[in-house]
């Protein structure tokens, strides 16, 4: 295939400098120096206000239209919004917690609060919507102890706002107050006088503390990652050297990735705010009767750049296969596609390319990159040709990668400006993250894509933690098999979670897609139960035909599965078995639905499990 879409765009070379040690560590570094960056996030803004003041950096849906904002008018805003912050006396140990979605006010916020060196915290819309006892929340409050709690809209989140004790933080609110409870409006920070903008702005440095990003790992317990200035602007810097034809093109994208998770409220965000590029806000997700918000969306607005996840690319393609208004503006403008937080299935890259040729007769640029909220999040990216999905690039300038063996795989660990300096008042958890030379102890593997061409980049091999050893002592490498599996189930399996520590085969708990399910019994009526759909033989044949051309790809034991289950309640956001970007906690699900596992290894076998 043609390599013209990398010629169309300006990359940075693909090089890497691999010291090897005796004992099987590895260190690659980019021998392109990181050169010097912006001294905090409001630099960016301040310089696309002189430059660029009325070109649109922020838009967001009001009804049928969009409401658009400026650099000029976002400068000004922040301002106001930043001495709002400094007359309440907010700061490190009082800072702004916003529960609410991605908009044009969460944004001012941030920017408001960051201008002026007050941390902001976003946190999950989901914990506070989706939670039914506000326990991550509750762990957030305590641990934060915010001067400030803002949500959008008052009747919304009033169950949380009353529930949740935020010790006497002020509450902010953009609209809909509820009765009896004690609130500011959000209209009203644009109103503050008298803080000194300029003063508070010229003290912010690179280890200023710019958010309070949340992660939970496999506890469930809220883990606050500081992200410093030098880390967000120093990844935007590596960024800015691998890709520099984003400085040749203002880009623009259209995005659902919440802001309080790195992907879309740092590397996306940030990339828009430090490129002079426009952001427009996606109130779609990638769900039923939310990814119709999104398709409407990328039908007025043609992107230069689509950033997903690889559920979001799944839920995506039927629409773009089947609405040729949809592909013309998807394609139009398109530079390039990028996913990343997950492993994206063959499957759906080739679904990706075929419909980029079928538009626009070639393909379309397609990279991913790797990182964690503790990284800022870029630590390896795609700026070179690859022909399949699982590459994840080569370290970025001025970030060390450390590959030592672990459990048979290469474990990777970090070390640069954009790491972590740790984890919010847990010195515990920030001592056990990093190893004895000050890297960061990321809990992913990879490997090299060609073991003799280092220059060809690594592959992501999965979380050391998920893999586990067959009672023949055999490793399955959990996300490998994942991906693969995912690709010979679909359209049944929307995720996958591996079973089989210390039994004989490996097995599968499978979260049904309920439209994928349904499409394959298209005589059942819509009011079907989605259990009666996953019991039809039309679907359980499926599953097994995947299974078994899952094993005749070969391998052995640990590269397939003998039996599965079809799920048909969803992932839990409380119980920690998936994240708002939609990835699935192993461990969580399998801790959770231990007696599915049961039942998936039952002698005689359960009547509901699949077997090969």
């Amino acid at each position: 295939m043609s390599k013209a879409p990398f010629a169309s765009l300006r990359f940075a070379p693909a090089a890497v400098e691999v010291v090897r040690r005796a004992d099987g560590v590895q260190v690659l570094r980019s021998p392109q120096q990181l050169q010097p960056y912006a001294r905090c996030i409001g630099e960016y803004l301040e310089r696309w206000a002189g430059e660029a003041p009325d070109r649109v950096f922020l838009a967001e849906r009001a009804g049928a239209a969009w409401r658009r904002l400026t650099f000029g008018e976002a400068l000004r805003e922040a301002r106001a919004i930043g001495a709002a912050l400094l007359a309440r006396g907010l700061s490190a140990e009082r800072p702004a917690m916003v529960l609410s979605d991605n908009a044009i006010d969460h944004a001012l916020l941030a920017l408001g609060a960051m201008h002026v060196g007050v941390p902001v915290a976003p946190v999950s819309p989901a914990y506070s919507l989706m939670s039914k006892d506000y326990a991550k929340v509750k762990a957030i409050a305590e641990l934060l102890k915010p001067g400030l709690v803002y949500a959008a809209d008052g009747a919304k989140f009033a169950g949380v706002l009353q529930a949740v004790d935020f010790g006497g933080a002020e509450i902010v609110l953009g609209a809909n107050p509820p009765a009896g409870l004690k609130a500011t409006a959000f209209a009203d920070l644009r109103k503050t006088p008298g803080a000194d903008v300029d003063l508070a702005y010229a003290a912010v440095g690179p280890d200023t503390i710019a958010k309070f990003l949340f992660t939970s790992g496999s506890t469930g317990e809220p883990k606050g990652v500081i992200n410093t200035q030098r880390m967000l602007c120093s990844n935007q810097q590596t960024i800015s050297q691998l890709w520099p034809f984003l400085a040749e093109k203002p880009p623009v994208i259209v995005d659902w990735l919440p802001w309080n998770h790195t992907f879309g409220g740092n590397h996306n965000f940030n990339m828009m705010l430090a490129s002079g590029g426009t952001l427009y806000i996606d109130e779609g997700k990638p769900a039923p009767g939310l990814i119709e918000k999104t398709v409407a969306n990328l039908r007025e607005v043609s992107p230069t750049i689509y950033f997903n996840v690889p559920r979001g690319f799944d839920t995506l393609i039927p629409f773009l296969e089947q609405d040729a208004a949809l592909r013309k503006s998807f394609f139009g403008d398109l530079q390039m596609i990028f996913y990343a937080a997950a492993a994206l299935p063959q499957n759906l890259w080739e679904k990706l390319e075929a419909l980029s040729i079928r538009e626009r007769g070639r393909r379309t640029v397609m990279v991913s990159s790797w990182g964690a909220t503790e990284t800022a999040p870029m630590v390896t990216a795609v700026h070179y040709q690859i022909e399949r999905a699982g590459v994840i690039g080569l370290p970025a300038p001025g970030i060390e990668l450390k590959m030592v063996p672990n459990q048979g795989k290469l474990e990777l660990r970090v070390r640069g400006p954009n790491v972590t300096p740790g984890y919010w008042k847990r010195p515990d958890l920030t001592r056990e993250a990093f190893d004895e030379e000050g890297f960061y102890r990321i809990g992913d593997a990879g490997r090299f894509a060609d073991p003799n061409d280092p220059v060809k980049g690594i592959e992501f091999d999965g979380r050391i933690a998920e893999d586990f050893k067959l009672m023949s002592g055999i490793w399955v490498h959990v996300g490998a098999l994942r991906v693969k599996a995912l690709a010979q189930l679909a359209p049944v399996a929307q995720d996958i979670v591996v079973a089989g520590h210390d039994r004989e085969e490996a097995g599968f708990l499978v979260f049904a897609s309920p439209a994928g399910c349904r499409g394959l019994c298209p005589d059942l009526p819509a009011d079907v139960p989605l259990e009666q759909v996953l019991a039809d033989p039309r679907v359980i044949a499926h599953v097994r035909d995947g299974m078994a051309r899952l094993k005749q790809e070969g391998g052995g034991s640990s590269t397939y599965a003998t039996r599965a289950l079809l799920m048909a309640e969803p992932p839990s956001i409380d119980a920690n078995e998936i994240t708002d970007k939609g990835y699935i906690n192993q461990r969580a699900v399998l801790a959770r639905r231990a007696a599915l596992v049961q039942r998936l290894y039952a002698e005689p076998a359960d009547a509901a499990v699949i077997r090969l």
